[in-house]
């Protein structure tokens, strides 16, 4: 049986720990009711370096962050992505970085249920 799915986005944020909660507390207003938070150490482009520090790193200077990934309706990213920008813009190195990646499909485990029927609220018989 194929039963239209709707289209849905992966958008996973690397971003400091400060910044989190902050940015958290604030999904429910894009219906967001889960999410998976993971703490990650990694570096970007100027590979560590404080924007204070005089000199570039010439090796990889792993910093701590932590990784916020939800899946919400593709049609709500345009949305959502510019709420997270607001939210984590600092305009100062290490804001952080988006990533945003179609999902084929969810499925609650439990239920069997698919698309956005495993993301959302459902029987809880």
């Amino acid at each position: 049986m194929n039963v239209a799915i709707e289209e849905l986005s992966k958008v996973e944020i690397i971003t400091k720990e400060a910044k989190v909660a902050e940015l958290t507390k604030e999904f429910g207003r894009f219906g967001i009711t889960g999410m998976t938070i993971m703490d990650a150490l990694g570096c970007g482009v100027q590979l560590g370096t404080q924007e204070y520090e005089a000199e570039k790193n010439t090796s990889p200077q792993l910093l701590t962050k932590q990784v916020v990934m939800v899946v919400l309706p593709s049609k709500e990213v345009d949305g959502f992505l510019k709420f997270v920008e607001k939210a984590l813009y600092t305009g100062h190195i290490g804001d952080g970085k988006i990533f945003v990646s179609p999902v084929t499909n969810a499925i609650r485990v439990r239920t069997g249920e698919e698309g956005m029927d495993a993301l959302v609220e459902g029987d809880l018989d």
